[in-house]
C-alpha cells in the first residue's frame, strides 16, 4: 500500500520481487553484509520511533498545546474494550505476527564467540525494546487517535502525526514503516535460512540445506527461504483482499503454537538438568511458573481464535499444518 501511494504507475508485484531479491543478495554475500544492512535499517526504525514517542508524549501531556492531549480516547467510543475481551485475545495473532523476531537473538548469539553471555544480554535488551518502542507507542497512538478513526491498511503512526499536525509527518512515518518492513524481511530470510541449515545438520531437513558456500554462508538454505517468501508474496498478490490477512493470522497462530512448544521444552530440559545436578548456563526467569503461565495464555488466545468465526479458518489451517509436521516427525523418528 505504501509503494502504491508513492509509485502509482509502477507494478507493485515486480517492485516487491525486486526488493526481496536485493535483501536475499545481501544475505547471500556474507553474514557481515546482512548485519550491516540490518543495523542500518534498524537504526532508522528505532530513531524514528523514539522521535515519535517524544512528539506523541508531548502532545498527550498538552505541552505546547493546551487544547490537545489527554487519555480520554482510551475509554471513549465504547469503552476500553468495545468489542469485548474475546476479540482482544483473538486479535493477538495479528499482533504476534508484527512483533515476532525476538527469537533472532538466540540464532545470532549462536554465531558469537561468547554465545551464552551474548544471549543473556540480548534477551533483556529485546524485552526492554518491545516494551518501550512498541507497547508505549501503541498506548500513545490510541490516546491520540480514536480507534474508530484508524483505517485497516493505513499506518497508525501516520494517522497520529496527522492528528497532531506535524507537517510531512505522515509521509515520513510511511517511509519508516517501509524501512521496518524491509528490516523484518531481511531478518526473516536470515533466521529461516539458519534454522533450515541447523535442521539439515541434525538430519531433520534435506542434507543439501546444510551446505556452506564461500564466506561460510548457507547459500542453498537462503535460496530456499527466498523462494518461500516469493511464493507467499504471489499468494498475497493473487488474492489481495483475503490472501494477506489469511497469511498474517495463520502464521501468527503457528508462531504461538511454536512459542508454547518452546516453553514446554524449556520446562522439560530444565527439569532434566536439575535432576542430573547440572546448572543451566542461562536461567529462565520465574521458572517454571513463567513458562506455565505463557502456555496457559497462548492456549486462551487459540481458544478465542477458534471461537471467532472470522479467524476460525486460519486456526484450522494452522492446526492441520502442525498435525502434518508432527505426523511426519513421528514417522521419521520411528524409522530411525
Amino acid at each position: 500500500a505504501i509503494n502504491q501511494e508513492w509509485l502509482p504507475h509502477t507494478s507493485q508485484a515486480w517492485l516487491s520481487v525486486v526488493l526481496t531479491i536485493i535483501l536475499a543478495g545481501t544475505n547471500l554475500f556474507s553474514t557481515r553484509s546482512y548485519g550491516e544492512a540490518e543495523f542500518l535499517l534498524s537504526s532508522i526504525k528505532v530513531a524514528a520511533i523514539l522521535a515519535f514517542l517524544v512528539i506523541a508524549l508531548s502532545f498527550v501531556l498538552g505541552l505546547g498545546n493546551p487544547d490537545g492531549g489527554g487519555f480520554a480516547n482510551l475509554t471513549a467510543h465504547g469503552g476500553f474494550m468495545p468489542k469485548g475481551g474475546l476479540s482482544v485475545l483473538a486479535g493477538i495473532t495479528t499482533v504476534i505476527f508484527s512483533l515476532v523476531g525476538a527469537e533472532i537473538a538466540t540464532i545470532a548469539a549462536a554465531e558469537s564467540a561468547e554465545s551464552n553471555r551474548m544471549l543473556a544480554r540480548m534477551t533483556g535488551t529485546v524485552a526492554a525494546r518491545i516494551l518501550i518502542l512498541y507497547v508505549v507507542s501503541i498506548l500513545l497512538i490510541v490516546a491520540i487517535v480514536p480507534w474508530t478513526d484508524i483505517a485497516p491498511g493505513n499506518s497508525p503512526f501516520a494517522a497520529a502525526l496527522a492528528t497532531i499536525g506535524i507537517p510531512g509527518g505522515a509521509l515520513i512515518m510511511n517511509a519508516v514503516v517501509l524501512v521496518a518492513v524491509l528490516s523484518c524481511l531481511n531478518s526473516g530470510i536470515y533466521v529461516t535460512s539458519r534454522v533450515l541449515f541447523s535442521l539439515a545438520n541434525r538430519g531433520d531437513a534435506p542434507r543439501a540445506m546444510g551446505h556452506l558456500g564461500v564466506r561460510s554462508v548457507p547459500r542453498r538454505a537462503i535460496l530456499v527461504s527466498t523462494m518461500c517468501s516469493l511464493v507467499c508474496l504471489g499468494f498475497a498478490i493473487l488474492s489481495p483482499d483475503t490472501g494477506f490477512t489469511f497469511l498474517v493470522n495463520a502464521s501468527g497462530t503457528l508462531i504461538l503454537i511454536l512459542y508454547a512448544l518452546i516453553a514446554l521444552s524449556q520446562i522439560r530440559l530444565r527439569s532434566r538438568l536439575e535432576a542430573g545436578n547440572e546448572s543451566p548456563p542461562i536461567r529462565m526467569w520465574l521458572h517454571p511458573w513463567g513458562s506455565i503461565l505463557t502456555v496457559v495464555a497462548i492456549a486462551a488466545i487459540l481458544v478465542a481464535m477458534a471461537i471467532d468465526a472470522t479467524l476460525r479458518s486460519q486456526f484450522i489451517a494452522s492446526l492441520i499444518l502442525v498435525a502434518s509436521v508432527a505426523l511426519g516427525f513421528s514417522i521419521r523418528r520411528r524409522r530411525r
